[in-house]
């Protein structure tokens, strides 16, 4: 992305994403097989991990929610600071929270093949 004349920012940016997508795609299938793309348009770059495996991957945020994942069930904090409402949500998914923070739209494709996570920047 340097090469590319990209922003440091966003280098950081995507070096994050791609560590999560990735950690994911590992946690998910069980082949050995990940790829990751990045692909460079006029309007930023998006970034492109597949694997084999299908496993449901949450959706993007709704209106409703902080980035498309579950928080049915999740204790009142009983006057606690919001900041530990994290303490109180699986470890699962945080990752996808920091993608939905970082990107400026991500979503997913399940197809025979497997599973592709995007992320634009």
């Amino acid at each position: 992305m340097r090469a590319w004349g990209e922003p440091a920012d966003r280098i950081e940016a995507a070096a994050l994403i791609v560590t999560e997508l990735v950690t994911n795609a590992v946690q998910h299938t069980s082949t050995r097989k990940i790829r990751c793309r990045l692909l460079r348009s006029a309007d930023g770059v998006r970034i492109c991990v597949w694997n084999r495996g299908r496993a449901r991957i949450p959706s993007q945020a709704s209106p409703g929610d902080s980035a498309g994942l579950p928080v049915a069930g999740v204790p009142a904090t009983d006057g606690h600071e919001d900041d530990d409402m994290l303490d109180h949500l699986s470890e699962d998914g945080r990752g996808l929270l920091l993608v939905d923070a970082l990107a400026a739209r991500w979503g997913t494709r399940a197809a025979l093949a497997g599973r592709l996570v995007w992320a634009d920047l």
